[in-house]
């Protein structure tokens, strides 16, 4: 596959730090904008299609300095639905690599986000309904850390034993070489919202009382397993990144306190930028939200672990997201739902901000910055 395209000169005139360069390795994004990983369900078999040219394509027309694909399979049985997209086998490289390209052309990038669901796989499309899919609607036999259900609507999770704790981890691995092959500009490991590595570093998920449960370090140590092998299999200048939960907001639950030791151990291991979210573990959840309601936890990250971190959490505005860098909260910012609403955002902040962008020609006559 292609090799990004070279950065295009900043303007000297520049001043808002959302448009700000950020070097990570030897990864240079043009801005500080990224595309948060978003579940399309919208594969068959795994595949990227049409859809997901057209979908993630649109974010690079529109500027963004990074955009991660929605969460990719490290195997069928670690899909949340059966229209996951997947990187479970070879042939998934090819529709990806298509994509990858169109990204580099529009001088993007983009990076892909490796996950398991856990005991929260085999369920419905948000659209068609709730809960589990049956064994003969097309469902599979989930897994877990233990034989506990996320709750009475999702399935009985098969507890996982050391072969399949290890299946788990070689998978992840394999997924990181296809990345690779289907020239991808970064990696991210999904361990947090309550999937499988998050299913065992929290105590209210993981009752285990062997290796893999029970203490702090061993509730962590799947997720360390994971890291290490899936930073061994991606290219030494090329940068990877973990989403985590920072905390569960439920009693006895995983805690910000555990969220920095962790990202400390995990910048020892090479991990190069946390992506701090919370939540999707517990449906006892309490959580507070509201605008940038999960900054402090990035921002104390950032601080206590000394490593860059990735801010998320209904970020709406050019404004909120210039305030985020600016204010050291976070170094890149994420965006969801915006984007899906306006996915030229990064022209509309350039507007907003006062700074002047590259735009593609073809759009130049319609839009001025």
């Amino acid at each position: 596959m292609t090799q990004p395209a070279s950065s295009t000169l900043q303007d000297p005139a520049r001043s808002a730090a959302l448009f700000t360069e950020l070097r990570l390795r030897q990864l240079k994004l043009k801005n500080r904008i990224v595309v948060s990983p978003m579940c399309m369900y919208s594969s068959k078999n795994g595949f990227a299609g049409d859809f997901h040219l057209a979908h993630l394509g649109s974010f690079a027309l529109g500027g963004a300095g990074l955009i991660f694909t929605e969460a990719a399979a490290v195997s069928p049985e670690g899909r949340i639905t059966p229209d996951d997209l997947g990187l479970w086998n070879d042939e998934h490289i090819q529709g990806l690599g298509h994509i990858t390209d169109f990204v580099h052309a529009q001088n993007s990038r983009i990076g892909v986000q490796l996950a398991h669901a856990g005991r929260k796989a085999s369920t419905w499309l948000p659209w068609r309904g709730q809960g589990a899919v049956s064994d003969i609607e097309g469902g599979w036999q989930v897994v877990g850390p233990d034989t506990q259900p996320f709750s009475d609507r999702y399935a009985t999770p098969q507890a996982l034993d050391l072969d399949g704790i290890r299946k788990v981890v070689t998978d992840f691995q394999a997924a990181t070489r296809r990345a690779m092959m289907a020239g991808f500009d970064t990696v991210e490991v999904h361990a947090a919202h309550g999937y499988l590595l998050h299913q065992f570093m929290s105590p209210l998920s993981n009752s285990r009382t062997d290796d893999y449960g029970g203490s702090f370090d061993n509730r962590i140590r799947l997720t360390m397993e994971v890291a290490r092998a899936v930073r061994s299999a991606f290219p030494d200048h090329l940068p990877v990144f973990v989403r985590v939960s920072a905390t569960d907001w439920a009693e006895g639950g995983w805690s910000l306190d555990e969220t920095v030791e962790l990202s400390k151990r995990l910048r020892a291991e090479g991990i190069d930028v946390m992506d701090v979210s919370s939540g999707g573990l517990t449906p006892l959840q309490k959580i507070e939200v509201g605008p940038g309601y999960q900054l402090p936890f990035a921002q104390r990250i950032r601080q206590e672990a000394d490593m860059p971190v990735m801010g998320v959490g209904l970020i709406t505005t050019p404004q909120q997201a210039e305030d985020v860098v600016a204010g050291d909260q976070a170094d890149l910012v994420a965006i969801a739902r915006e984007f899906l609403r306006d996915p030229r955002f990064p022209q509309r902040a350039a507007r907003e901000l006062g700074v002047k962008i590259e735009v593609p020609s073809q759009y130049g006559r319609a839009i001025s910055v």
